[in-house]
């Protein structure tokens, strides 16, 4: 299975000299590609100097995560992509079962290892953990990361099981999957384009998974940190998005709604907090959804909507209600 692992780059040199000799070390059965993101700092001129065996991909202009990859990925002959941050570290071995997954199931169309933190390598890390699910509003959330509470790795998530996301920070699809969906949703620019793609793969009938047997350490929060209220407004209005597009259109009208509700709740909840850019990221988030909906809503995938999309009614009763922080103690709907 001819693999690519394709790095997307955007004034990310410090990250790509800290970085890339660890993938180049343990990917020996991979090509590894960087598609730049038009950076204005020294990234492709250290790539060519420092790391001739990488191949670069030059954008003209910063596209984000959606479309830059979209742009990139046409010039990269692969059957199986892996699309990496830059601030990832992979382990030794960490290829090899993914790629025999891969050849051995067919009907898997998406894949994810196991995702550490890099700081605190004895916990999951907040973008993917131990694979990722939604609830029926469309909160997402991970196996080892529920909101804000990250669980230790005592070996409970080993496993490889059907998820219904794939993280973007170390996410394999399969390069005709990839082009049949045709690609990352460019209107999302940046969050939960991932879980978006995922739907759709979902929507046609792919299956999607986890594989424990591999691993990698994530730094992540280094193109937006939790704490921007830009990261906000995009998760937020993002979700709707991916509602919209992928639900039948009554269920999409009827969660949309609620989901309306709750997150104006949401928004109340930062200004209690006095983080009142937040709410006003909520708020913008909203409106920008209310001036493309129509845009969305033309999108929808000619498919079978899956209707069992979700693992629990709402994660955010589990959560904040009954005080559940801890995936394996959530009632599966």
């Amino acid at each position: 299975m001819k693999t690519a692992i394709v790095i997307l780059n955007w004034n990310g040199a410090a990250l790509l000299k800290e970085y890339l000799p660890n993938v180049i070390n343990y990917s020996k059965e991979a090509s590894i590609y960087v598609i730049d993101n038009a950076s204005t700092d020294n990234s492709v001129a250290l790539i060519e100097t420092d790391f001739p065996t990488v191949n670069c991909i030059v954008n003209k202009e910063n596209f984000g995560f959606a479309g830059g990859y979209n742009q990139g990925l046409k010039h990269i002959d692969a059957d199986l992509y892996c699309l990496l941050n830059s601030d990832v570290a992979v382990s030794k071995g960490w290829l090899s079962p993914i790629i025999e997954t891969f050849l051995n199931n067919p009907q898997i169309a998406i894949a994810q290892p196991k995702i550490l933190d890099l700081k605190q390598p004895e916990y999951f890390e907040y973008a993917g953990a131990g694979g990722g699910f939604i609830d029926a509003f469309g909160y997402p959330f991970c196996r080892g990361r529920i909101f804000q509470t990250i669980e230790k790795d005592q070996g409970q998530y080993d496993d490889s099981i059907e998820i219904f996301w794939a993280t973007g920070a170390c996410m394999f699809i399969r390069k005709n999957v990839f082009n049949a969906l045709k690609g990352f949703d460019e209107d999302y620019f940046a969050h939960q384009e991932e879980i978006d793609l995922c739907w759709r793969a979902k929507n046609i009938g792919h299956k999607i998974y986890y594989i424990g047997a591999s691993h990698v350490f994530h730094l992540g929060g280094f193109t937006l940190k939790n704490s921007n209220p830009h990261k906000t407004f995009l998760n937020f209005r993002n979700s709707l998005y991916s509602i919209t597009k992928n639900l039948p259109t009554k269920k999409a009208i009827g969660i949309v709604f609620t989901r309306l509700i709750l997150d104006g709740i949401a928004a109340a909840r930062f200004l209690l907090q006095l983080r009142g850019l937040h709410a006003w990221a909520i708020l913008r988030a909203h409106f920008s959804f209310y001036a493309n909906f129509h845009k969305m809503y033309k999108k929808r995938e000619k498919a079978n909507f899956i209707l069992k999309y979700h693992f629990v009614k709402s994660i955010v009763w589990s959560y904040f209600v009954y005080q559940i922080r801890y995936f394996n103690n959530l009632v599966k709907d």
